[in-house]
């Protein structure tokens, strides 16, 4: 694929900066009750969602930082789904993990606005998925995932 536009990169780099303030928006509207419950039959708590949006963009900041510095790493897979059920997640209050996001995207957002052009090219390899990601796929997947979950944590509005 074709590396990002500029304008596509800021974008993107902006939706991630503006994510850990929508997500506490969105919780504080959902509220305390509202989290317990799965978005979906079957799906994950807006609790879960939360933990799991933390747990996963820990992981990308780390995989960008090894393309960065290694040649084409092999990044290390996790089990979504495992995760989201160990006992810290029960445990745990969401704010640790909106605080966790907010000062984890502000360390990844500086790292992006830094970034050349060659840099944007850098590669990780996932095993799981067994392709080869550029930074800039990278990018535009986790701006999407953010919004995905937010979407999630919508479906548990109150309705009136």
């Amino acid at each position: 694929t074709s590396p990002l536009a500029p304008a596509e990169r800021t974008a993107f780099i902006q939706q991630l900066a503006e994510l850990p303030a929508q997500l506490t928006a969105m919780a504080r509207q959902v509220g305390g009750e509202g989290l317990q419950r799965p978005y979906r039959p079957g799906g994950w708590t807006g609790r879960q969602v939360i933990h799991h949006v933390a747990d996963s963009h820990i992981n990308s900041y780390v995989r960008f930082r090894l393309a960065l510095t290694e040649d084409n790493p092999t990044i290390c897979p996790y089990d979504e789904q495992a995760w989201a059920e160990l006992p810290d997640v029960a445990a745990t209050p969401i704010t640790v993990s909106l605080t966790l996001l907010e000062a984890l995207h502000s360390r990844w957002v500086t790292l992006l606005h830094h970034l050349t052009e060659e840099q944007w090219q850098r590669t990780f390899y996932h095993p799981g998925n067994q392709r080869k990601s550029t930074l800039d796929q990278a990018l535009a997947l986790y701006a999407w995932h953010g919004l995905h979950h937010l979407g999630h944590l919508k479906l548990l509005l109150p309705t009136e």
